[in-house]
């Protein structure tokens, strides 16, 4: 079928089964204030599950990827702790809180941070391209991409449409985040895209502007690396620096200051070093395709109400039902700036003809809105039609998934209960009915044994 019949698949990440407030991600402001809070994975996963829904309601292509194993047992062996599950566990516990404390993160729900994806109309050899983020700049994070690469090449298996790659090298020099800091535009969907990819620093070149006060997460040379990867078009391809004052003000990853979609930019004021310079750039590489640039102004909306609003954090997705929307979370509708600057949007004369806010209050707690829980796929109805794996969200998909959740996930989950190490078999043996569900067959370390 035509490329140009292609559209963009949301895939969600499903909130894992260890859900807690760990405070584990320096930089992330919701997610050192909250830390140590009493989470409800139950509600967390159903809220996650309700988005999915209500987007597949609206006529999307919506999908769900599947939680990491956790507590992560495989990292805690390869730290030098030995035995049955349970007396690593116990041991790690007892010797260093801390690792076990980052080996029980369900960090990996946030899947704008699994990978990065460029669709086939960009790459030079027609194929999509998914490289995993190696996350070096979190321990808790940076435990994910083996599990997260087997996940991905289980969904999308077919070799003569797909090409996985590995997660760049570790160390601080090649720190990447997904596409949690990389966005693309288009015309349309199945038509040759800019993909723009966002740094927050130079990972050899220690002299140019960085934040001073939080971490830059992604670095040029990674995103680079990323874009020679997936064999890009240089001349369709932008890299941009993020303004380091605003990583500095809680902007961890570029999806907390701006979104994008087809030729729709919602970024703010302060989001980039020279900005005018990056936007002119990719009005100048999407040629003939007009860009519909929506700058928020400090003075409407500032960065730090944008942070803890996560308004940046929304999605812009293009409904059959409803046209060009932003899905925003409920903390935008009780912010009255951000409130008003969205229903001013609705009303000018721009692309932006509705909005849909949606609960996220658990995963917002820890610092992760509705963009932060989604990956983006752009699929021809051929590519979804033939996908073996059971991940296209519909009313029966979403019902026994509900069913799931309930049956195995706990109400409420306080830092004490993380110790418990029924949490072991409570988990694989979800997970183990989940692949199943999910016919994405063995793709946790349990199961390869």
């Amino acid at each position: 079928m035509s490329r140009l019949e292609s559209q963009e698949v949301n895939f969600d990440g499903l909130v894992g089964l260890t859900h807690n407030y760990g405070g584990l991600s320096h930089g992330n402001v919701a997610s050192t204030i909250n830390a140590g809070h009493i989470a409800n994975p139950r509600a967390a996963a159903l809220q996650g599950l309700q988005k999915m829904k209500s987007l597949a309601d609206m006529g999307l292509a919506q999908g769900v990827l599947p939680p990491h194993e956790r507590p992560y047992l495989p990292t805690l062996r390869r730290l030098g702790f030995i035995g049955d599950d349970k007396t690593v566990f116990a041991n790690a516990w007892r010797q260093a809180p801390q690792i076990a404390q980052a080996c029980m993160s369900a960090a990996a729900m946030w899947v704008a941070n699994a990978a990065t994806v460029s669709p086939s109309p960009d790459t030079k050899d027609g194929l999509t391209h998914f490289t995993p983020a190696n996350l070096n700049s979190m321990f808790h994070r940076s435990i994910e991409h083996q599990t997260t690469a087997r996940v991905l090449q289980a969904v999308f298996a077919d070799p003569n449409r797909y090409r996985h790659h590995s997660a760049l090298p570790a160390g601080p020099h090649f720190g990447d985040e997904g596409a949690a800091n990389h966005t693309r535009f288009c015309a349309d969907y199945g038509s040759a895209g800019v993909e723009l990819f966002v740094y927050g620093r130079h990972g050899f070149k220690s002299d140019l502007p960085q934040p001073k006060r939080f971490p830059a997460r992604q670095t040029f040379e990674a995103s680079r690396a990323v874009s020679n990867l997936h064999a890009l078009n240089p001349e369709r391809t932008v890299f941009a620096q993020q303004n380091p004052k605003t990583i500095d003000a809680g902007v961890f990853h570029n999806d907390v200051i701006s979104v994008g979609d087809r030729n729709v930019f919602l970024f703010h004021e302060e989001a980039f070093l020279n900005q005018e310079n990056v936007l002119a750039e990719i009005q100048q590489k999407m040629g003939d395709t007009p860009l519909h640039l929506l700058m928020v102004p400090s003075e409407e909306v500032d960065v730090s109400e944008a942070v803890s609003t996560y308004l940046f954090n929304s999605q812009v997705v293009q409904s059959h039902n409803k046209g060009t929307t932003i899905i925003a979370p409920l903390e935008c509708q009780n912010s009255p700036s951000v409130k008003s600057l969205l229903d001013r949007l609705i009303e000018d004369d721009n692309p932006i003809q509705s909005v849909e806010y949606v609960d996220l209050r658990q995963s917002m707690k820890n610092g992760g809105g509705p963009a932060c829980l989604r990956l983006r796929v752009v699929m021809s109805p051929d590519d979804i039609a033939n996908t073996s794996a059971n991940v296209i969200m519909n009313d029966n998909l979403y019902e026994k998934l509900s069913q799931w959740v309930a049956q195995h996930y706990r109400e409420t989950l306080a830092a004490e209960d993380l110790r418990d190490p029924n949490l072991i078999t409570e988990c694989q043996a979800a997970l183990d009915e989940l692949t199943q569900l999910l016919n994405i067959g063995s793709v946790y370390d349990f199961q390869r044994m």
